[in-house]
């Protein structure tokens, strides 16, 4: 038994959806991630534990007040509505922003380490040679931290592809527009049709464990590349 017309467009659309996020995390969750890095403001404690609420916020939670928020009575929906957009809840648009929130943390804490690694030193001779900020930020930075924005990717797109409770609470399920493979699998479960179920959970163990592989190797590439230029 293949794939249903439904589940190639669930798989499509979740593709689609991590993909997307995944380059709007790396764009704005880079320099987030460099200041984190970098700075010694007595909110970085506060603004780090923001970001990391989601690992341990139960997904229902997030995507409840998310749904909130974009909804025709919070202020994200009033907002887009005043502009003529409509509201966000229940559509492809508000299932991206709920991803954003929910994977931020798997983008910015592997960027963050990323950076820490660099060390002031490169950036300091840098400095010395004339580099500005937004220079040495582009120049030194970011090829030094390369691995960690692999990794970041990496799992920024694993995780959004794994996401269930809070594209359910932002998105519900509509076929072709918000109904995603974690979706799907849930739907052939209510159905009984285990079969179908099966081939799905399948696709995403065998593509869980392709990225925790390639996360590894990455990693160990990286660990070889420090000892060999370590004195």
């Amino acid at each position: 038994m293949g794939f249903s017309e439904a589940d190639v467009a669930a798989i499509l659309l979740t593709l689609r959806l991590a993909t997307t996020v995944t380059i709007l995390l790396l764009f704005f969750g880079a320099p987030l991630a460099w200041w984190l890095a970098r700075t010694s403001s007595r909110f970085k404690g506060p603004i780090g534990a923001l970001i990391a609420l989601p690992l341990v916020l139960p997904p229902t939670v997030l995507g409840f007040y998310l749904l909130i928020a974009l909804g025709p009575n919070g202020p994200i929906g009033q907002l887009t509505q005043s502009l003529g957009l409509g509201t966000l809840a229940f559509s492809y648009s508000g299932l991206v922003i709920g991803s954003i929130f929910y994977s931020l943390p798997f983008v910015v804490q592997p960027l963050q380490n990323a950076f820490e690694a660099v060390g002031d030193r490169p950036l300091e001779v840098a400095a010395t040679l004339g580099a500005g900020p937004v220079d040495r930020f582009f120049s030194i930075a970011l090829p030094m931290a390369k691995p960690g924005f692999f990794t970041a990717a990496v799992l920024g797109f694993a995780h959004t592809v794994g996401e269930f409770g809070v594209v359910l609470m932002i998105g519900g399920n509509i076929p072709g527009e918000t109904r995603v493979v974690s979706v799907q699998i849930y739907d052939h479960v209510e159905a009984l049709a285990y079969d179908q179920a099966n081939q799905l959970a399948l696709l995403m163990i065998i593509f869980s464990f392709l990225v925790l592989l390639s996360v590894y190797g990455m990693q160990k590439k990286s660990h070889r590349q420090v000892l060999r230029f370590s004195p």
